[in-house]
């Protein structure tokens, strides 16, 4: 099974939703990708649809922003 990947920016809404996530799939199921920490992964994110953060793309490429954190133009 493929990953879902969860992108976040390192605030505490971020970091609140990081957790519940890894505790709904679980660690083996979710790569995350703290924005704040690794620029390089932006273009990804954004191609992936990303506009705000926490947000959670599933295997199908389907984007679940969850709660808002930061937009994603505040990351660049």
């Amino acid at each position: 099974m493929a990953k879902s990947v969860f992108y976040h920016a390192g605030c505490p809404v971020c970091v609140s939703a990081e957790q519940d996530i890894i505790q709904l799939i679980g660690t083996e199921n979710v790569e995350v990708v703290h924005l704040g920490n690794d620029k390089s992964r932006l273009a990804e994110a954004e191609a992936a649809g990303i506009q705000s953060v926490p947000a959670l793309v599933t295997p199908n490429g389907n984007v679940l922003h969850i709660n808002f954190g930061a937009a994603f133009a505040d990351l660049k």
